[in-house]
């Protein structure tokens, strides 16, 4: 009951993402005036705000109880969102936006931490799944209502997404906080996660941090491919979702901005159509062979985003079906990439560990508008699509590497919350890494 829960919650949290990312770009560029500089710098705050916010939210999710590492962050996220309808200043905009993204990020550390607690090891992979699609169909909620009602030719046009957002953050809140009565158990991971089995990793829990908490976690040559697999990816779709690929779409293919709300509502609703297929059909098979997969088909997503140039008859209609494409290489990414960094992660550490890859994921991301404004501006389309077939490409080698590693170790990680485990006299072959 906590787990579906935390899925409605992650659902209603995510409407004002949909409700306000996807537009924002053009709101502050062209609504109000302000430049295409402000608008890309609005999406790098957010992501930066992320960047400070994830770590530190994942270790204070270890020490204290993740319920409320949520409910405060998410509240001052819908602070923030909210305070955007009453500004009229470019600089107070990126600070809102600065809180937004805090605030938002501050919290999905300590989500993960609930999912890995409120679910068991046989469960885990459908929990983060069925959260990934929650907060997709979310997305697509937010996106396709703010599709509808959003004016982008008014100065208060976007604020029904504003106010929408700060609305899902307070109810999502609400959810969290209602899921939790009665749940007494440890701090962090260590309810459920942490604590359920036995593990070689013990020297490397809680009385070895003094050493540091980055060494730590990156101790594990796996962790360090994870690391790196994870950046890849980001840098390959995520970082250029919210203002990159909506620049390419208006600037080179000429693209209606009402077509970048369709396109995100189609990401989400592709999500939402085949995660439960995907789970079933992926179920058994190992963890970086699926990271293989994710990169694979992100590439064919770039290269259909590539041939819209040629076709300008169509090409609208191309960029719609990469952002679909993306959207089924999501439904692989989001039910393996956290349970196995959970499972590699340093006993105890569960929260930070997720945390710190998720701030190495926004870190670089952070770049990812700023590349995009660069490129794009100096009107260099084939240069903005060849970096990021090649993000994808260095994706499928990062999680080649991570098979090889995983494979060669014998690692046995069947519950998919276990850190590295001895291998017996006799193991049998690798089969499953997540």
């Amino acid at each position: 009951m906590r787990a579906r829960l935390l899925i409605l919650a992650s659902a209603i949290g995510s409407l004002g993402w949909g409700a306000v990312l996807p537009y924002q770009y053009a709101y502050a560029a062209e609504t109000r005036g302000w430049g295409p500089l402000i608008a890309a710098a609005a999406s790098s705050v957010f992501s930066i705000g992320a960047l400070v916010a994830a770590p530190l939210a994942g270790r204070l999710a270890d020490r204290f109880h993740p319920v409320l590492v949520v409910v405060i962050p998410q509240l001052f996220a819908a602070l923030s969102v909210g305070s955007l309808v009453f500004v009229d200043d470019p600089w107070l905009f990126l600070l809102g936006m600065l809180g937004f993204g805090l605030g938002l990020s501050a919290a999905a550390p300590a989500k993960q931490v609930l999912a890995l607690r409120w679910s068991s090891g046989e469960e885990r992979r459908k929990v983060f799944a069925y959260k990934f699609t929650g907060e997709a169909l979310g997305m697509a909620i937010g996106s396709f209502v703010a599709g509808l009602l959003v004016d982008l030719e008014r100065k208060d046009g976007l604020n029904l997404g504003f106010l929408t957002a700060a609305a899902g953050f307070i109810v999502s809140s609400a959810l969290i906080a209602l899921a939790a009565r009665g749940d007494r158990a440890g701090v962090g991971a260590g309810g459920d996660a942490a604590s359920s089995g036995t593990d070689g990793d013990t020297a490397q829990g809680h009385g070895d941090r003094r050493g540091g908490a980055l060494r730590l976690i990156f101790a594990e040559p796996a962790m360090r491919w994870i690391a790196v697999v994870t950046i890849a990816l980001a840098l390959g779709f995520y970082a250029q979702f919210e203002s990159g690929l909506p620049a390419y779409a208006l600037t080179i293919l000429d693209a209606e901005a009402s077509t970048i709300g369709i396109a995100a509502a189609v990401n989400c609703i592709v999500i939402v159509a085949l995660q439960v297929i995907m789970l079933k059909l992926t179920a058994k098979r190992p963890a970086p062979v699926l990271l293989m997969g994710v990169g694979t088909i992100w590439v064919a997503a770039w290269l259909v985003l590539a041939s819209a140039e040629f076709a300008p008859g169509i090409a609208s209609a191309l960029f719609v079906v990469s952002f679909g494409v993306f959207a089924v290489g999501e439904t692989i990414y989001a039910p393996v990439l956290n349970p196995l960094t959970a499972s590699l992660a340093p006993r105890g550490m569960e929260g930070q560990t997720l945390g710190t890859i998720a701030a190495l994921q926004t870190a670089f991301s952070a770049a990812g508008p700023l590349v995009a404004g660069v490129l794009l501006g100096a009107g260099l389309p084939e240069a903005f699509l060849g970096l990021h077939l090649g993000f994808s490409l260095l994706a499928v080698f990062a999680a080649w590497r991570i098979h090889r590693l995983l494979r060669s170790r014998k690692l046995s990680t069947r519950t998919e919350v276990l850190p590295v485990v001895p291998a017996p006299a006799n193991p049998p072959e690798y089969e499953r890494a997540a």
